[in-house]
């Protein structure tokens, strides 16, 4: 084993580490606390000692527990020392391990820790402790005090309690059960412990010893995982080593705690598609047998697991998780509720009952939830073009009490979902004085492309940012929009058009800048993204053909009618002055445009019928141009059984005041 440690990792090579002697039988006490008054406890045998300790004291120096700070790899940032005799010494029991009830009440306790204090209060108060209770105690530490890189406060590993834990660990490391072994192994990364301490080393080396022997279950080898993750990267030799041992196993035989282990690790970054589309398949197809019995937390988990993986061919089990998730709403948490919301936008999902126990939930949780799930639950509503007024007008109340505390992110997302559904909520008065306020306030920190963003869905529902609209059109931020990712794409282009041609036909006294030419786009409607919604093909070619029975010939109509203002119309008819159709060909003596919006079922919002932001600007930008809009909505249309229906019904909504003869 030296040899095979000293091979997988070359740097050992030029260290030599003194093992500890095995310590002798473990004590069948079950008190775990300091020794008895009166009876020193030595710190190589961790027993009660009366006549002398006779283990060897090689080993009773100094021990060092050195934070690292990942950048992005361990580097040692400062040493704390670990004296023999320092403070408390613990027992990690295994003849007599604590009762199930007993350490879900440790667990529970610990959960209720809102500060590490707390926790080492608890380690020392206890009075049983397994191996597995330990390494909770040090998750827990690092839960409250992990950073981004390195410990918040890096003090905590020099409390006697955090050194006397770790060094039993570290002499225990044999006795350790694979639950225990890999959990304090997987702690003592996320503490920034440094990999070349001796504790690290051992529980490294006994956790290469018992993966050798391939009885690890799967929650255990997805625990070793992460840890070697952590310490390693990808290229970790054990990893790919609990790769393997993870793909020989049966998915159909895993409890549910086991798969929403597999897939916790998967999400990790150690998934290649193509080389583990088998092992996904099969997890795929056991999670959707288990989804009936998967808590608030799992279904969160799998559901960011299952965006992580990018698995969208996996409906299925994203149906059945949307499915579950219903009767889950009122109890998942704030974060939770941002990851299932978030992945049902990410699959293009929405479920009827799920959006009802939305629409009964939002309005508890609006006021006291934390910004990102307000902003995430009106987001999902937006993004799914689903107009539930009772959600958006409980956000927009509390927006206005608590936009201040929202980042510019949240309050441009928020706002975005208003202007593309197109919807004004009661309160749109304050709301948008809210939005002026916090734009004033803290401008320059929005992100460029999150500014026009904001900007633009505003003019969505008619309201006119011309107090910002100049520096959006100026040169310094439209260099900031080149600088920034993609630079000034499409989109982009046809925002800044939009908006310019929103200040020339509503806000004629505006006479601030101007969008330069080359910043302009020719056309609203592009493949993909687009300002505006392609039309609803077989609704159109039906339209067509009733208009070639009403007009009487198909010379009388243009199709598809790209306008010098960008807009694309769906159908154009032109009149002379005594209202007589014209053919579409003719240019001359031209009195009025018709413009025909035959709105398929993607031009409306769902569960409240209303055309979208984006369609609505469109027909009004078309009237103030001097069109006379005629709209055909599929839902009216959609009531015609026969030809004579919809020749008359297309007479009507076209020449509403006129009689029309039979031919």
């Amino acid at each position: 084993m030296a040899l095979k440690l000293i091979q997988r990792y070359p740097l050992l090579g030029q260290f030599w580490i003194h093992r500890c002697p095995p310590v002798g039988p473990v004590c069948s006490t079950r008190l775990l606390r300091t020794s008895t008054v009166g009876q020193p406890l030595c710190g190589a045998c961790s027993c009660t000692s009366t006549g002398g300790c006779t283990e060897p004291q090689q080993d009773c120096g100094r021990r060092n527990l050195t934070t690292i700070a990942r950048e992005p790899c361990f580097i040692a940032s400062s040493s704390v020392g670990l004296h023999r005799h320092s403070g408390p010494e613990f027992r990690l029991t295994q003849l007599h391990p604590p009762t199930a009830a007993e350490e879900e009440s440790f667990q529970q306790l610990l959960k209720n820790c809102s500060s590490s204090q707390q926790v080492l209060t608890l380690l020392r108060s206890a009075e049983i402790m397994s191996d597995t209770m330990a390494a909770a105690g040090l998750h827990r530490v690092a839960d409250l005090e992990r950073g981004d890189k390195s410990l918040k406060d890096p003090r905590v590993l020099e409390n006697d309690t955090i050194k006397a834990l770790c060094l039993q660990l570290e002499r225990d490391s044999r006795r350790l059960t694979d639950a225990g072994l890999v959990s304090a192994l997987l702690a003592c990364t996320r503490l920034f412990l440094d990999p070349w301490s001796i504790l690290m080393v051992r529980l490294v080396s006994e956790s290469q010893e018992r993966l050798d022997r391939g009885r690890m279950t799967s929650g255990q080898l997805c625990t070793l995982g992460h840890a070697m993750m952590a310490i390693e990267g990808p290229d970790s030799a054990m990893l790919k080593q609990v790769m393997e041992q993870i793909e020989k196993q049966k998915p159909a035989q895993w409890s549910l705690a086991d798969l929403a282990a597999v897939y916790r690790f998967l999400q990790s970054g150690v998934v290649k598609e193509k080389k583990h589309r088998n092992l996904l398949n099969a997890i795929h197809t056991h999670a959707v047998t288990l989804t009936p019995h998967m808590d608030p937390a799992a279904v969160s988990g799998l559901l960011g697991a299952l965006v992580t993986l990018n698995q969208t061919k996996s409906m299925p089990l994203v149906i059945g998780l949307c499915k579950q998730a219903v009767q889950h709403v009122p109890r998942f948490t704030d974060e939770e509720l941002t990851v299932v919301l978030g992945a049902l936008m990410h699959f293009g999902h929405s479920d009827q009952s799920f959006v009802e126990a939305m629409e009964r939930y939002v309005p508890t949780m609006a006021f006291t939830s934390n910004p990102e799930a307000v902003t995430k639950v009106i987001q999902f509503f937006g993004r799914r073009n689903i107009l539930c007024p009772a959600v958006f007008d409980a956000i927009a109340e509390s927006f206005v009490y608590r936009a201040d505390d929202y980042n510019t992110s949240q309050v441009a997302r928020q706002i975005m979902a208003l202007g593309k559904l197109g919807y004004l909520p009661p309160n749109a008065g304050e709301v948008f004085r809210k939005v002026e306020s916090v734009l004033q306030s803290r401008f320059s920190q929005f992100q460029p492309r999150t500014l026009l963003n904001l900007l633009h869905s505003c003019t969505l529902v008619e309201r006119f940012p011309v107090n910002f609209v100049s520096k959006v059109f100026g040169s310094y931020f439209l260099q900031q929009l080149q600088d920034q990712g993609t630079g000034i794409d499409w989109i982009v282009q046809a925002q800044l058009t939009q908006l310019h041609m929103t200040l020339q036909l509503e806000c004629p006294y505006y006479k601030g800048t101007k969008l330069l030419q080359k910043y302009r786009v020719r056309s609203f409607l592009v493949p993909g993204r687009s300002l505006e919604t392609p039309v609803d093909v077989p609704l159109y070619n039906s339209v067509k053909a009733g208009l070639v029975h009403l007009l009487g010939d198909r010379s009388f109509f243009a199709s598809k009618v790209l306008t010098p203002y960008c807009y694309t119309l769906d159908v154009e008819l032109k009149l002379d002055e005594d209202g007589f159709v014209l053919p579409a060909s003719h240019n001359e003596d031209v009195y009025k445009r018709v413009a025909v919006c035959i709105d398929g079922p993607m031009r409306f919002t769902t569960m409240k019928r209303q055309l979208l932001g984006k369609e609505a600007i469109k027909q009004r930008h078309l009237r103030l141009l001097g069109y006379e809009v005629v709209q055909i909505p599929y839902y009216e249309y959609e009531k015609l059984h026969n030809k004579s229906q919809i020749v008359d019904y297309l007479h009507q909504k076209l020449f509403p005041h006129t009689y029309r003869l039979n031919w």
